[in-house]
């Protein structure tokens, strides 16, 4: 069993044929999903699947690039919808600097805001960092009790091991796969149960599928290049990956 710990089942790409996409990942041993909200509209549509299917969990939160059109009362209808068991987590949430779609102070204000709410619920905070290292290190060490994971991690390993030793996991996606990648040198120095696989999905499809429509049972192949990243097999990781995302997420 592996836990796709990080996928936007509600993109038309995927829901057009979502019991497909189910089944294949079925196929590939992935069997549990974490659908991951980026807005209102997004973080209900994820909740609706979670509440068809007893395998898929969602995420509430707002992304740095839809800080920007976040209103007020955006974060009374997160409050409401982080009160539903099958909500396991706030996010996506976190900082942008590569792309700005959002300006750098919008987003730092929305990313505070919902690190209050996971605060609040205490659940664990889904978080996305690019080009951010400083800014994420010091805005969560202001949020000493929140705890979550380093979504699609893409940084360097001094990075990584300040956000372990805040209590965060680290999760790769199909970038870990990719050629010339500096992830492997880093992944490989982490402790395994600090870390999750996901796939980002319907993006950043892993070697054999780059530039391919993602789906989520491709989390395999980020598990398969862990084992080979730890000279270790893929049951070993799929245990430990899964027990991980188990424990973070409260899973069932």
């Amino acid at each position: 069993m592996i836990v796709d710990t990080h996928c936007h089942l509600y993109f038309e790409e995927l829901k057009k044929d979502l019991d497909g996409v189910l089944s294949r990942a079925n196929e590939l041993g992935v069997n549990t999903f974490i659908c991951v909200g980026t807005n209102i509209n997004d973080s209900h549509e994820s909740l609706t699947l979670a509440q068809k299917y007893k395998n898929i969990y969602a995420t509430a939160g707002i992304h740095p690039h839809d800080s920007k059109d976040a209103a007020e009362d955006d974060l009374q209808e997160l409050r409401k919808l982080l009160d539903n068991e099958k909500i396991v987590a706030v996010g996506e949430m976190g900082l942008d600097y590569f792309r700005n779609i959002s300006n750098s102070d919008t987003q730092k204000i929305v990313f505070k805001d919902q690190l209050k709410l996971a605060e609040e619920t205490n659940k664990p905070i889904v978080f996305h960092n690019r080009e951010a290292d400083e800014d994420i290190i010091n805005i969560l060490s202001d949020f000493p009790n929140v705890i979550g994971v380093a979504h699609c991690f893409s940084s360097s390993y001094e990075t990584a091991i300040k956000l372990i030793e805040m209590g965060f996991y680290i999760s790769f996606s199909g970038n870990l796969t990719f050629k010339n990648s500096h992830l492997p040198e880093v992944a490989k120095k982490l402790p395994l149960d600090r870390l999750l696989v996901e796939t980002d999905s319907p993006f950043l499809s892993p070697v054999p599928y780059r530039g391919k429509t993602n789906e989520p049972g491709r989390a395999r192949y980020v598990a398969e290049k862990l084992a080979e990243i730890f000279d270790s097999d893929i049951d070993q990781i799929a245990s430990v990956t899964t027990a991980n995302a188990k424990n973070l997420f409260n899973l069932v």
